[in-house]
């Protein structure tokens, strides 16, 4: 038979974060943040030896290399039996959907059929052999998130999800830390997508973004003739920025956009799930 591998994703992010933890923050980084006697980001890391046929961990995050060196990766290569490697964004960065896209050559070695992506600020029992057989047993899903039912004030500090139980959990909308309340139900930030459609609908997404950056900045360039200041002043101001930036795109983004094409479905997580901000 065919082998369905999968890699999985570890979304690291960066220094910015943390701020509940001070003062232990300021001198530790909080992937590294020892919970239950192991480096917080070890937790999600190590749960990914429930996922049949891994091939690799890569973890994405702005720490600079040399900070997350106390990580031994080596170590956790060997408990998983697979490759553990980090790879760092540039600064700024692209957002979390964005920042799999740079590196998704990376993420699609050996050809995976799926890629988990998991927060890694995430405290949960992750149930991740569940969520791919919830995700295969909808042929029209391209993504499946794990979600939890929560009380309304947790609810809105996280996305929100409005789902079909009737048809295998299929997400009917999404909005991402609304104002009011639109559901209990939340993204509890797990998820298993297809490959490699995800990156092609990633790809579609941040084409039409960055065509209407363009069409913006044109105009913009346009007003800036019109003021007698050359378009290349107006870049070397910017910084001289050369070639097309890619703009920034999250995941809720890529999820509104798998919502209208009915292909974003949900698995309901009845264990235990914590949000270490």
């Amino acid at each position: 038979g065919v082998v369905m591998a999968s890699t999985a994703v570890m979304m690291v992010g960066g220094p910015t974060k943390g701020t509940r933890f001070r003062p232990l923050s300021l001198t530790l980084m909080k992937p590294l943040f020892p919970i239950a006697g192991k480096p917080l980001v070890m937790h999600p890391v190590l749960a990914c030896s429930k996922i049949k046929d891994l091939l690799q961990v890569v973890l994405v995050g702005f720490y600079p290399k040399a900070d997350m060196e106390s990580l031994d990766t080596a170590l956790l290569s060997r408990e998983l039996g697979v490759p553990v490697t980090y790879v760092q964004e540039e600064a700024g960065g692209y957002g979390s959907a964005g920042g799999l896209h740079r590196f998704k050559d990376i993420i699609l070695e050996g050809d995976p059929k799926y890629i988990f992506v998991l927060n890694c600020d995430v405290c949960s029992d992750y149930p991740l052999d569940e969520l791919l057989a919830s995700h295969r047993r909808n042929p029209q899903a391209e993504a499946t998130m794990l979600v939890k039912e929560v009380d309304a004030e947790t609810a809105k500090q996280h996305g929100n999800v409005v789902l079909d139980p009737s048809k295998g959990g299929q997400v009917l909308h999404y909005a991402e830390k609304p104002g009011s309340l639109v559901s209990k139900t939340v993204n509890c930030g797990i998820y298993v997508f297809s490959a490699p459609a995800i990156f092609d609908e990633i790809g579609a997404i941040l084409e039409s973004t960055a065509a209407a950056a363009d069409a913006e900045t044109q105009s913009f360039h346009d007003d800036l003739q019109l003021m007698s200041t050359t378009a290349s002043q107006w870049k070397k101001d910017q910084g001289g920025a050369a070639g097309p930036l890619q703009p920034k795109l999250g995941m809720p983004d890529v999820f509104i956009h798998l919502v209208e094409r009915k292909v974003l479905y949900s698995y309901y997580c009845n264990g235990f799930w914590e949000v270490l901000k």
